[in-house]
């Protein structure tokens, strides 16, 4: 292989994006929405729009990690640096969400039967995800850590990128899945705190070990 698509972070890599799939957010808000409004097909088609997304973000994210290659090794360091601290940052906004114990904002969405175009899901997915700026922000954040200098950044993005795409389709398929029968435990406040506190607290430990694992290149 040219560069090392399963090294030494891949474990970790899996771990986090895992933990980051499956906790509370828009993604898994409009999945849930377009199941109750159109069905299983539209929530898995809504999913798979959401996650093809992803590339586009992670084409975005190497080029600009191209570039910071190019200028210094060090400023590679401390784009890693920033986002194993954005990493704490997320961890600790799972960890006050689940302190307050809010459930996730979907009443009203489980119980529509609206008739759609075929695409609406689509376009509703693939938008929700390109458009979001945050999206673009946290891969430039978190890729990093799991490129070396010395790999291709954007094969290696692609390739992360499309691991992210699997997993996340693996979770969001399942609550599609769920939402008919257990729509009401997906709006307990009692499902998004046990997520939030989870996810939060890996993410916090995982931060904290990236940060102090960080050397200069």
């Amino acid at each position: 292989m040219p560069f090392g698509l399963i090294d030494a972070q891949f474990i970790s890599f899996l771990v986090a994006i895992t933990l980051l799939s499956i906790s509370p957010g828009v993604d898994t808000l409009l999945v849930i929405r377009n199941t109750a409004r159109g069905g299983i097909r539209d929530g898995i088609t809504t999913s798979i729009a959401i996650c093809c997304g992803l590339f586009v973000h992670a084409t975005i994210s190497a080029l600009g990690i191209s570039l910071i290659l190019l200028q210094s090794a060090w400023a590679f360091h401390m784009l890693k640096l920033v986002g194993a601290g954005y990493l704490i940052w997320l961890g600790i906004t799972s960890l006050l969400a689940a302190r307050r114990g809010q459930p996730l904002p979907v009443s009203g969405v489980l119980n529509g039967a609206a008739t759609v175009s075929r695409w609406q899901p689509v376009k509703e997915g693939f938008l929700s995800n390109v458009l979001n700026p945050k999206t673009v922000v946290f891969y430039m954040a978190f890729l990093p850590q799991f490129i070396a200098p010395s790999d291709p950044a954007l094969l290696k993005s692609l390739w992360l990128a499309g691991v992210h795409f699997v997993i996340a389709n693996i979770w969001q398929i399942g609550v599609v899945l769920m939402v008919g029968s257990a729509s009401k435990w997906i709006a307990s406040a009692r499902f998004a705190q046990t997520l939030n506190a989870a996810t939060g607290a890996v993410l916090v430990v995982f931060g904290i070990r990236l940060a102090l694992t960080q050397r200069p290149v």
